[in-house]
């Protein structure tokens, strides 16, 4: 996601936070400490209740980091790699580079976030039932008896048999235990979340009638779920799609690669003039491939400074560049190439690198399969929007470490 601010490593996983949060914090905030605190236990100081409001929102935020962070460390115990989590307005996401590769490690990763959530509950109310025996009565056990409902509604919703819901990812890896068809599944858990997103937009609606304006986070809860559900029945549709297409039939090979000591006024004339490419991986002095450069990077420099900033500057680190075997299925990789930030996914085959895909190499497959070519993620377009000719390849080049 823009816009978001890096908080460090929990577990090891990165942890993010959107901008998009100021709305949890000021609705949690303003709702406790302006409405709902007061009215069930007046008497104490504005400052009291807005201290209140303002820890239960952050309690709240924590709460959400542990659900997601559960799924993240189950996913990776199952083998799945995770690009980071992100917390924003309407709650957390796990960013997840690859799949699981059965339907008990998707069950596994999917279940453990609202158990997560059911034991913050419990946790809160037990210390809500220990702050109520030793006499810190009022606000403090109100805060805590607000987190365990709010920890419970959050297990509770998040059951649902609906994608992009965690019980939606329930029912995929049921369905796709019983049927064998992963992306069968995948299509009828996404179906299921569009009719629950429709449920809850309705819903909004008739709240608004009633002139309640909780109406309107149920809208916007409803179409949050139709988009990311329609996104993924669409997904679905394409890996069945591409079913039986391995990575080494559609990355661009050999791979153009760059000097990461040279300048972005030295290499800019030369991809002007002999390099039709958007996207260069980068070099080290040992021949490891150290990051990844676009055409747009390097265009984003000032003039001024081009002459004394070299590319390795401004290149995406080595470990923040998905990357693929020639032989995996090609489905099993587009949510990795997706989730990159510059759009590429490297392809390495015994530590060398063979490939790269852009979103150009998935548009031309998919068009060739009869699907529309909407499906890449953002990129660089190449010079005058033509396809990129054949990389070049240099022998000795290794995989990011």
């Amino acid at each position: 996601m823009n816009g978001t601010v890096p908080l460090g490593r929990i577990a090891g996983v990165r942890v993010g936070m959107h901008w998009s949060v100021v709305g949890i914090v000021v609705v949690v905030a303003v709702g406790l400490a302006g409405y709902q605190l007061p009215a069930v236990f007046p008497g104490h100081s504005p400052v009291s209740y807005v201290l209140a409001g303002l820890a239960a929102a952050v309690l709240l935020l924590g709460s959400l980091l542990g659900h997601e962070l559960a799924h993240a460390v189950v996913a990776r115990r199952n083998g799945v790699a995770v690009e980071g989590i992100t917390l924003w307005l309407l709650g957390g996401v796990a960013r997840l580079r690859d799949e699981a590769r059965s339907p008990g490690a998707d069950l596994r990763i999917a279940v453990v976030g609202p158990a997560a959530s059911a034991v913050l509950a419990v946790l809160f109310g037990a210390l809500a039932w220990i702050a109520y025996l030793a006499g810190l009565r009022g606000l403090v056990v109100a805060v805590l008896v607000y987190l365990a409902m709010l920890n419970v509604v959050l297990a509770v919703f998040n059951l649902l048999p609906a994608a992009p819901l965690d019980g939606g990812r329930v029912l995929r890896a049921a369905l796709w235990r019983w049927r064998g068809d992963r992306y069968q599944a995948a299509v009828w858990s996404a179906r299921a979340g569009l009719g629950l997103g429709y449920l809850l937009v309705l819903a909004g609606f008739v709240q608004l009638i009633r002139q309640s304006t909780e109406g309107l986070w149920w809208i916007l809860l409803g179409l949050f779920i139709v988009s990311v559900a329609a996104a993924e029945e669409r997904q679905a549709r394409t890996s069945a799609t591409l079913a039986g297409i391995r990575v080494r039939d559609v990355m661009s090979h050999p791979v153009e690669t760059a000097d990461g000591q040279l300048t972005v006024e030295q290499f800019l004339p030369e991809v002007a003039l002999h390099r039709h490419h958007a996207s260069f991986p980068i070099l080290d002095r040992a021949g490891a491939v150290e990051g990844l450069i676009t055409l747009r990077g390097m265009r984003a420099v000032a003039q001024q400074r081009r002459a004394t900033t070299a590319l390795r500057e401004i290149a995406t680190p080595a470990d923040r560049i998905p990357t693929a075997d020639p032989d995996e299925p090609l489905a099993s990789v587009l949510p990795r190439l997706h989730a990159a930030t510059d759009g590429r996914l490297l392809v390495f085959a015994a530590n060398h690198l063979v490939g790269i895909i852009s979103p150009s190499d998935i548009s031309r497959t998919v068009a060739e399969h009869g699907l529309p070519a909407d499906l890449s993620a953002s990129s660089d377009p190449g010079r005058d929007g033509a396809e990129p000719p054949p990389h070049w390849w240099y022998p000795g080049q290794q995989r990011p470490r």
